[in-house]
């Protein structure tokens, strides 16, 4: 049996129009609104149980947020809990939305029973669904042919499918990108819709037209603006990327509404055509402005700054044009003596002992930008800022700046910025006396303060990225990229001479249900320093932490070193920390007993010794994460990092540091970005490091000194020993 629809809608008409609507209930004394304490959809395979869930009424009682959810154990509050009660007629209203949202996604034969049972408490509802064989599509026609779209804008434009289920919904959405891709090249009047579906119910298959009639091409006559009473009508048109007398295009209005919008100066804007069937358009620019001051506080806390707190303020009009300031404080490492080795604050600052409290005192950074968008075109801006910084990678070095910058960006495309910025800064290395050691060759303390005097560090830098993703905080498919250069020499004022290039992607592939999300990263490197000078360490390549290789800590992955107290040295046999001869104890060989003065069995363990990252010159990073739901708002990972720091060229990279480590973790989806925990099994082994010590020198100088034995490191004793836990905000990339 065949069928011939000129309108899809015409069947849905006819499934709501439907009798049949099962409904049981196996009580007849329950009460007409019992509460929903439990609700089931069976037979469900085709889609996401959760997506079908959103399209029906009836909803069984929950707790209003997973933070609320020990709480909901104790008490059914209104303040916390959700009530939720049976509604029959909207019951048997979801029958026939349940049968609508299979129906329109080419399950045709789909049918719907309930049963509303006692439970403790109310009732639970059950939703038992035969979805029946789908009705797939056998061929596709779009026509009649014509140059305006070739083969491939064809095959790009149609989400619908041959072989694939009649999914009204994706025919809508290749409808909209025919639409969409004669528009865009000029043909706003263009006519795009179905013809005709021809359905053989006996067999399951369809057949699909699609009628395309580009007709003329439409070019713009006239920009009008309305609605604006504080920002100029100039600032609105400077905002705009098409003027009278180009064509028409959707690209155009798409950007210029979104500049609108990011101007931040608009609550509303709209970009309008009044009716009219000529080929001229009268094109109108309607807006709502916003208010053109904002003022915020926000605080928060995660396990690598502790608490911290953020100020800013925005004037989004500053002395007209669009011009934007933006003042900005943050503070951070709040209450980090007291936090420190408690809870989820575990060894954060390891390998600091030496200068401990210089890491726990307070971070902070302070900016003043002043920002022009539209500079000469819609798609440029240029900025200028001023900044100054105490900022800190434990346990590597606290940098202290202060300094200025420059930039201009130009919006290649959407969501495509490429930016050139220079940056002049004076910058002081506070912390880090290894970091001058071994990259100096300065060891003594004497000569280390005065190399931490202050230093120009003023690079010319090159950025370019790309966001075609479609969430900002949880994408679930599309890809994110960026590429950033940047050289320092005497040509750009900086003592520091170098040269780094970086490049960063991601990609997010949705698998099954809307939440499913594979998310692939990946990350490379280099740095190379020019002549004899040494790399701010802010410029080496670091991995390990919440945000890369999440087997490890913060920096903890890559090239380092131990250091070790002398009075720890003084308990090795043989070892004479006040002689010149200190650089030959051997670090492995045992300890003398302290009553007994004599040689045992024992040597120094891993604790002993403080690990040290010394940052590295080329890395690469990739990573594979499963994420899925798991309950409402909370999604969970599977993932693996991998990493690999080295302190020469990529080609070196195979006999740099590495590790690949797995793990787990759980993400609730929150206001301000996913709260993110993970878990991570780090399977490294055994490593030799070079250990350094202090010693003074026969100036009565503290110095530190370089054994000449490694140190046989594993630290390692057991499996809890091998997870290391993160918590954050927002996703690992």
């Amino acid at each position: 049996m065949s069928t011939r629809y000129t309108s899809w809608a015409l069947g849905a008409l006819l499934v709501l129009g439907s009798s049949s609507l099962p409904a049981q209930s196996s009580s007849a004394d329950q009460p007409d609104n019992p509460e929903v304490v439990k609700l089931t959809l069976r037979g469900v395979k085709a889609f996401d149980p959760s997506e079908l869930q959103q399209s029906i009424a009836t909803d069984a009682s929950h707790c209003k947020g997973l933070i609320l959810t020990p709480f909901c154990w104790i008490s059914k509050s209104p303040a916390i809990y959700q009530h939720n009660y049976l509604d029959r007629t909207e019951l048997r209203r979801d029958v026939l939305r349940i049968r609508v949202f299979y129906w329109k996604r080419g399950y045709r034969e789909t049918t719907v029973d309930t049963t509303v049972t006692p439970k403790a408490g109310g009732v639970a509802v059950t939703f038992r669904i035969a979805e029946g064989p789908p009705t797939l599509v056998r061929k596709i026609a779009v026509g009649p042919a014509t140059p305006v779209l070739n083969a491939k804008d064809i095959r790009t434009s149609m989400v619908l499918k041959t072989g694939k289920p009649l999914n009204l919904l994706q025919l809508d959405t290749s409808l909209v990108n025919l639409s969409n891709k004669l528009w865009d090249r000029g043909y706003a009047d263009a006519i795009v819709k179905t013809d005709t579906i021809v359905v053989d119910d006996s067999v399951h298959w369809a057949d699909v037209s699609v009628l395309v009639e580009p007709r003329w091409r439409a070019t713009i006559g006239e920009i009008r603006v309305a609605g604006n009473e504080q920002v100029s009508e100039q600032t609105i048109r400077n905002s705009l990327v098409m003027h009278p007398g180009e064509l028409y295009r959707r690209a155009e209005v798409v950007e210029s509404q979104r500049n609108l919008y990011e101007s931040q100066l608009f609550r509303h804007a709209a970009i309008v055509v009044p009716p009219q069937g000529d080929s001229v358009k009268i094109i109108e620019v309607t807006v709502r402005e916003a208010p053109l001051r904002e003022a915020r506080v926000s605080g928060g806390f995660n396990t690598v700054e502790f608490m911290q707190l953020e100020g800013r303020f925005r004037h989004y009009n500053f002395f007209g044009g669009a011009r934007q300031l933006d003042l900005q404080g943050v503070i951070g490492n709040l209450f980090a003596p007291e936090l420190n080795n408690t809870g989820i604050f575990k060894d954060v600052f390891s390998g600091t002992k030496e200068n401990e409290a210089a890491f726990e005192r307070p971070t902070w950074q302070a900016s003043a930008d002043i920002r022009q968008p539209w500079f000469q075109s819609a798609r440029n801006t240029i900025g200028l800022g001023v900044f100054a910084h105490r900022r800190s990678q434990p346990p590597v070095y606290i940098d202290r700046g202060e300094g200025l910058s420059a930039n201009f960006t130009r919006e290649l495309s959407p969501r495509t910025p490429a930016s050139a910025v220079y940056r002049f800064e004076f910058t002081r290395i506070e912390a880090g006396d290894l970091y001058f050691c071994v990259y100096y060759g300065v060891c003594d303390r004497a000569t280390i303060n005065a190399q931490r005097q202050a230093r120009r560090l003023s690079p010319l830098a090159f950025t370019a990225q790309i966001d075609r993703t479609n969430e900002a905080f949880s994408p679930t498919k599309g890809m994110l990229g960026r590429v950033d250069f940047e050289h320092a020499s005497s040509y750009t004022a900086s003592d520091y001479r170098y040269t780094r290039a970086d490049a960063d992607l991601a990609i997010y592939h949705r698998l099954g249900g809307p939440r499913s999300v594979l998310a692939l990263h990946g990350r490379a490197g280099i740095v190379r320093a020019i002549g004899s000078d040494a790399l701010h360490p802010r410029k080496r390549f670091y991995a390990g932490g919440s945000q890369s290789v999440r087997g490890y800590g913060e920096n903890q992955l890559g090239p380092r070193a131990l250091t070790i107290p002398a009075e720890k040295m003084a308990t090795i046999y043989g070892c004479n920390v006040m002689a010149d001869t200190v650089a030959r104890c051997d670090p492995n060989a045992v300890v003398i007993d302290p009553k007994t003065k004599l040689p045992t069995k024992n040597t120094l363990l891993a604790r002993d010794f403080t690990p040290r990252p010394l940052g590295g010159t080329s890395a690469v990073e990739g990573s594979v994460e499963y994420r899925f739901p798991i309950w409402r708002e909370l999604t969970g990972a599977a993932f693996v990092d991998a990493g690999i720091v080295g302190a020469a060229g990529l080609r070196d990279l195979a006999n740099a540091h590495g590790a690949v480590t797995p793990g787990t973790g759980v993400r609730y989806r929150s206001p301000v970005g996913p709260i993110r925990v993970d878990v991570a099994f780090n399977p490294a082994v055994a490593e030799d490091l070079p250990v350094y010590t202090e010693r003074t020198n026969a100036k009565g100088q503290l110095e530190l000194v370089r054994l000449e034995r490694k140190y046989h490191y594993a630290p390692a004793t057991g499996l809890l020993d091998r997870l290391t836990f993160h918590f954050s905000i927002g996703e690992a990339f």
